[in-house]
Order: C-alpha cells, then structure tokens, then sequence
C-alpha cells in the first residue's frame, strides 16, 4: 500500500525491484515528466515488473499540472470550470485529461480538489477549487469524476475533509479546521459526498484537525476515516493520504522513524494508500517505513487483516486504463472553456501597442514552478507588444515604461494575497491600465477595465490575450 515517489525520468533500479516485489505503485511529478511519450515509456517499464502496479499522478490542470509542467496547462483549472458554469463542459475536459493519462498509462489521477475556496487568506487552494458554494461547486466535482473515469482512470477526490477554510499551508505546518461537524456536514463535506455519488473511487485525506474529531489530522484519525468519511458517508473506495512527508505530519510523527509511525498511524485509522516521497525518495528510506509497519503487525499494534484489506483497496486502482493512443496535445477543447470563464468589467480595450507587465510572485508548494504570464501571448498576437516580468519593488520601473505605451496591461496572481502586490498596485493607482488577474479574484475587484481568467493555465492565459487582441 506504499506509494513512494522517485527522481528522474526513467525507474532507478530498487524501485524496479520492490515492484516486483509488491511494492504497491508510484506517484509521478513534474520531475519525472519530459512529454507524453516519455511518461507513457516510463509506466509500461513499471507495468513491466508487475501488471498491476500503480501509477498515480497529480493532475489538476490548471495551475497544477505535471503533463505540461514545461508548457502550462492544455485545460484551464477548476476554479475556471466553476466559473463557465457548464458541468456539461467539465465532464468533457475531464474526459480529455482522463483519455490522456489513459494513454500515458496513469491508473489513479490525484484529482480533484473536492476543497471549497473559502478562506481569502488560504494560502494553497485558491484556483485549485470549483468555487467557494457547495451546491454550486458539487455539480462540477461530480462531473469531474464521471468525465475522468470515463477512460478508466481513477478519481481521487481531495482533500477530506476539506482544506479551503484553513489559513494555514498543510505542506509545512498543521492547520486547524475552525468548523464544528455539522459546519462540515452544511459546508465542506458537501462536494465530497457528490464525489461518493458519482463514483469516485478514491478519496485523499487531508492533513487538517477538526477539535471535534480529536487532535490529530484527519490522515490519522479514526473518527474522520473510519467513522465519517466510511460509515456517514458511505465510501467503500480507496482512502489514500496526501503525502505523509509534509509538514503538518512530519512535523510531528515523522521526526525519528522516518515516517514509520505516521504510516503505522494512518493505516490504523482506516487509509489504504500512503503518497511518501513527494520530494526526492531512496530505497533506505522505503525500506525503514516497511520494518515499522511490519514491527507493528507483529507487535499487535496494528492487525493484519487491517494490512490486507489496505493492500486489496490499494490494488484496486492498478487496474490498467482503457487502451487510449498518444496524440499531440490539442488545446481546442480547453481554449473553449477558458473563454467561457473570463469574466470582463469595464471595457478592457488596447487603445494603441500595449506594454504587458507580469508581476512575479511565488506560486504554490503544490504548482512548483510552471511558465506562467500574460507577456509572451499577447506579443505573439500583436506586434509590437513590449513586456516587462517584474517584481512588487519595480513600480518605478513600470510608471517610467508607462509613458511610452499606448496601453499599459497589469498582469497579477491572487495579489489580494500578497501585500507588496497590493502596495505596487496602489503606486500604479494613477496610471491608465486594464489589470489581468489569473488568481482568486480577491474581495475587491477595484472598479476599473479588468479580466479575471480564474487560472493561470496556458489556455486561459491564450484566452485573455486573445480577448484583448
């Protein structure tokens, strides 16, 4: 039931060998990605140690994408889908990205966020949710998983019990829910019970405490696996835990054993898969994780039928997806949606050669570094068009280029954020520009010409040029 990580782009060897041992399966990120081809030659190696291994990967499209790590994705993201509106319309993206990883040969996608964007300070969802309703976000979050398992890969809807009210960023500290259960029951857990109802045969676990259910994270909670997440809500699929290596469990569990007791732990509450090795991985480490959970087994600490039915529920998403060929990446289909998401206030017009300005700020723990900007679009489509890529402390910078440009275009990432980006807008305050937010738009939208792609993707970035050429 162990999902380790690894570097590079093709199996070192000890992973190859512990497949054909049992190891349970991978999870594949942007390391180990070149293009399709490649990722599809890498999971038919490891297929070839054991059919029925398992191969997991974090797609989200949008602003979390390993397939187009180098490119930015070929969909827009979720809160984008959520924006257009259209379940019809995220089925059929879910399916292209469900038909691609089929013939990439991934067999469970870590996807998709079933997390509501509630907090304005939540430093990790954002863009990575269908929207902050729950009757609203839940249709998309179905349509999601019916679109994605089309092709035979699994769904994996996260992060249980939800993430997007914590102010905190799991990956390095523990947040706390500041929910009581039935808040969850109205509120969080909504979207994830229409994941159950449409079929999704995985659920991850978030590292995320609710006092009511103890102080532990959900990941090694008995009452929110065991007692909500199976006996409320009536999930029989696949638990499996976000990476057990990130700080809000490491922090605490994994300090001395290196990451033993967390495993033992989670198992113990009722997960079936364990994501380790979100960074680099080695066989030492995989081997001291094992030693723990079998001295566990025979020490009474954790039973063996527990083990097996873990084992059993983890195998189950090895089934190999249906046959589905590489082709090249057709953007068309994600083009349509990410202009049906732009939202347009004012009249966000270029009156003459524009000067774009992509504002750089730091994306996500969970994105890692993608290209990402408005500049290199727009100059394709109108000659001419100069670009500046910036930091918060280049206002002067900007005001001085702003003189020369016929348009001057502002391009931002969830600058409600990030208080240099706020103070860099307020010194651009008498300068004539349209302003381009690819984030959460934030609480105030200002009054000016302004479009929000709700993503950062490649398409929605192609959208919004497109709009203003």
């Amino acid at each position: 039931m162990l999902l380790p990580g690894f570097a590079g782009t093709t199996a070192p060897d000890w992973l190859r060998r512990r497949l054909g041992e049992g190891l349970g399966g991978v999870v594949l990120f942007g390391r180990n990605v070149v293009d399709d081809e490649q990722v599809a030659a890498l999971t038919a190696a490891l297929r070839a140690e054991r059919d029925d291994v398992v191969v997991g990967i974090d797609e989200e499209g949008g602003d979390v994408t390993r397939l187009d790590v180098a490119t930015g994705s070929f969909v827009p993201g979720p809160l984008a889908l959520g924006a257009a509106d259209d379940p019809e319309l995220t089925t059929a993206v879910a399916a292209a990205l469900g038909e691609r990883l089929a013939a990439c040969g991934v067999t469970v996608n870590l996807a998709p966020c079933a997390d509501l964007t509630l907090a304005a300070e939540d430093p990790i969802i954002g863009v990575r949710a269908f929207g902050s309703d729950p009757a609203k976000a839940s249709p998309h979050v179905a349509a999601y998983v019916t679109g994605l398992q089309k092709y035979g890969v699994a769904a994996c809807a996260k992060h249980f019990p939800g993430h997007g009210a914590a102010t905190e960023d799991s990956h390095v500290a523990l947040p706390v829910l500041p929910r009581t259960p039935a808040e969850l029951r109205e509120i969080e857990l909504v979207p994830f019970a229409a994941a159950i109802g449409a079929g999704v045969r995985a659920i991850m676990s978030g590292h995320l405490v609710v006092r009511a259910w103890g102080d532990e994270p959900a990941t090694l909670n008995r009452v929110a696996l065991t007692d909500v997440l199976r006996g409320e809500l009536g999930f029989t699929g696949a638990v499996i835990t976000d990476a057990l290596e990130m700080g809000a469990v490491s922090g605490s569990y994994g300090r001395h054993d290196g990451l033993g007791t967390a495993a033992v732990r989670s198992l113990a509450a009722g997960a079936d898969a364990l994501c380790i090795g979100g960074a680099a991985f080695d066989a030492e480490t995989l081997d001291r994780i094992t030693a723990t959970i079998v001295a566990a087994v025979e020490d009474g600490t954790l039973a063996l039928e527990r083990l097996a039915d873990a084992a059993a529920r983890t195998a189950s998403l090895g089934t190999s997806p249906s046959p589905a060929s590489i082709r090249p990446v057709d953007r068309t289909l994600g083009l349509e949606a990410a202009r049906a998401a732009l939202r347009i206030q004012g009249e966000p017009r270029l009156s003459g050669v524009p000067l774009v300005v992509d504002v750089r700020t730091d994306p996500t723990i969970a994105a890692g570094p993608m290209p990402w900007g408005l500049g290199p679009h727009l100059a394709e489509l109108v000659p001419g068009t100069r670009v500046l890529n910036v930091g918060p402390d280049d206002a002067g910078l900007v005001r001085a280029a702003a003189r020369e440009a016929g348009s001057v275009v502002v391009v931002t990432r969830e600058a409600h954020r990030h208080p240099a980006v706020r103070a860099f807008l307020g010194e651009l305050s008498d300068v004539d520009h349209i302003r381009v937010e690819t984030g959460v738009p934030g609480p105030d939208s200002g009054s000016g010409a302004r479009i929000d792609t709700f993503s950062g993707s490649y398409v929605s970035l192609r959208a919004a040029a497109e709009y203003l050429a």
